[in-house]
């Protein structure tokens, strides 16, 4: 389709020639994200006809086909000059009838045709693209409070409209993911708290049978429709930029305790298939991770029914579901730094802080030791596979594997070394300044592991560094002649004074405060000083 022939038609005026040519192009480049960089000025007057069309034409469908290519177009970054300028951003807030700053459009109503719930879905769609395209569209939205406007919008919408809803919600998350400035105002001043809370309250059909308590999902209901599990993820998707920021506001608590309890009943439910469900239980992980870590009772301050109850009464069924999703993702063997560390910062913060969780995972993960044969790291329990994290080449990664398996062990690190060895954890051990041994600072309940007979036997026997049971390797110092051993010694000692002047390697020492230190300076600190009165 030649762009100039659109172009020209539009400055004619002739509306329902630049309406079937727009069609035309539509149809031929809808699944184009792709242009050619030299065409872009074309792009961009038609960009500015588009616009033109769109203040003079009173046509839901004409409006709807402009919408439509401005959407296509949008997607190229270099041609949104006309768009994110706030007459633009005004044409389009206007069409999806959303009351911004400076814009006296109608808002959207129930009794809207279909054709013009098009046009409102078409505008949507183009102010998500522009909006995560440019950074002018962006400042741009926050002049004419857009965010507010579109809480406005959501405050009284109807779930019959699923993608005035759903698109709304993703401008929203747009924004607040985009503008710091943005999640601030919605958090303090709109409302968007206790707003989304209301929205997956209404599409999950939260049931309150206590405070913080839903009803359980009925076993026999139909799992989540598509389309409310479409506008679930939008809205965690919002709450979760919103409560990034600080969330000690004491007003907002209880508010706070009602996501934590929506998002339990989350956990425990099911959607149409396997990969939503999975995608459902990460976005609802991710926002319970940002939550104060006080609120998480929530998550097992429940009514038993029928599941896991052997911890002071509390329901730690949705432990398991994490524990699960835990496993899951370490199966895939990849994108663990955005798919496995929120899940492992959760249950890691909440077994700090809530001696049930911790007991309960510690049991799965970490049961009492039997066989010492193979390594920590061999294996396929779940403990082995954290093991294996110690040392993955993700900091993030390795981090957040050593400090879960640490607060599991009550930051003990005789029991951590029990469990992990020592050349596992030693990283973790560097970083918080407990090579020498000893605990980490949070306060734990005194109740102490036990050892098994089988452990208690083989303890003798271990490796501290590999954590099991080496069997005796031949010596191959055994073959050699004296000459031969201070050979090799003295071709070492070679090596190493090389290594070291050339700084590739730097000898280190532990100090008595569990911290590392050049090995000089760890010597001369065991060493006393020599005594003025030694005398032959």
């Amino acid at each position: 389709m030649n762009l100039s022939v659109i172009l020209s038609e539009i400055d004619g005026g002739d509306d329902e020639t630049v309406e079937k040519l727009l069609q035309k192009y539509n149809t031929e480049n809808s699944h184009t994200f792709s242009f050619d960089h030299k065409e872009a000025d074309v792009r961009i007057k038609l960009c500015h006809g588009l616009l033109t069309v769109l203040r003079r034409s009173a046509r839901p469908l004409c409006q709807s086909t402009c919408l439509e290519t401005m959407r296509i177009l949008s997607r190229d970054k270099s041609v949104l000059g006309p768009v994110a300028t706030r007459k633009g951003i005004l044409t389009l807030v206007g069409l999806a009838r959303i009351r911004a700053l400076g814009d006296d459009g109608e808002p959207f109503e129930d009794a809207q045709s279909g054709e013009e719930e098009r046009v409102v879905v078409e505008a949507l769609k183009c102010l998500c693209n522009v909006v995560f395209n440019s950074v002018a569209a962006q400042q741009v939205g926050a002049d004419v409070q857009l965010a507010e406007g579109l809480c406005a919008r959501l405050h009284s919408l109807s779930s019959a409209h699923h993608e005035v809803g759903l698109f709304s919600l993703r401008l929203l998350f747009l924004l607040s993911a985009l503008r710091t400035d943005v999640r601030c105002t919605l958090r303090k001043e709109a409302g968007a708290l206790r707003l989304l809370t209301d929205v997956l309250e209404r599409t999950l059909d939260v049931r309150w049978v206590g405070p913080y308590e839903v009803a359980p999902p009925d076993p026999d209901a139909p799992p989540i429709s598509l389309e409310n599990n479409e506008r679930a993820m939008e809205a965690l998707k919002a709450l979760f930029n919103i409560t990034m920021s600080d969330s000690s506001d004491e007003d907002n608590e209880h508010q706070l305790r009602l996501v934590v309890g929506i998002m339990r009943h989350l956990l425990m439910l099911k959607t149409h298939t396997e990969d939503k469900t999975e995608e459902a239980h990460s976005h609802a992980i991710n926002l319970l991770s940002n939550l104060p870590v006080q609120c998480l009772d929530v998550l097992i301050d429940v009514p038993v029914q029928g599941g896991l109850e052997k911890y002071g009464g509390k329901n730690l069924d949705v432990v398991q579901v994490l524990l699960d999703f835990m496993e899951r993702r370490i199966d895939k063997g990849s994108n663990y730094k955005e798919g496995l560390t929120p899940v492992l910062s959760l249950m890691t913060e909440s077994s700090r802080y809530h001696r049930e969780i911790r007991r309960c995972l510690k049991t799965q993960v970490l049961p009492p030791l039997k066989d010492v044969n193979e390594r920590p790291e061999i294996g396929c329990t779940v403990r082995n596979k954290l093991v294996r994290l110690m040392t993955h080449i993700d900091m993030a990664v390795k981090q957040g594997a050593a400090e879960f398996l640490f607060v599991l062990c009550k930051e003990s690190v005789d029991n951590l070394l029990k469990y992990t060895g020592y050349g596992n954890a030693a990283g973790l051990l560097m970083a918080r300044g407990l090579l020498a041994g000893g605990r980490g600072e949070t306060e734990y309940s005194s109740d102490e592991d036990s050892d098994t007979e089988e452990y208690k036997s083989a303890k003798p026997f271990i490796n501290p560094i590999t954590g099991h049971i080496e069997h005796p390797m031949p010596n191959p110092m055994d073959e050699m002649t004296e000459e031969q051993k201070e050979y090799e010694a003295q071709k070492l000692v070679h090596m190493i004074d090389e290594l070291s002047r050339t700084e590739l390697i730097r000898p280190m020492g532990v100090r008595k405060d569990g911290t590392l230190a050049p090995l000089g300076e760890t010597i001369h600190g065991c060493c006393p000083p020599p005594s003025d009165s030694d005398s032959d």
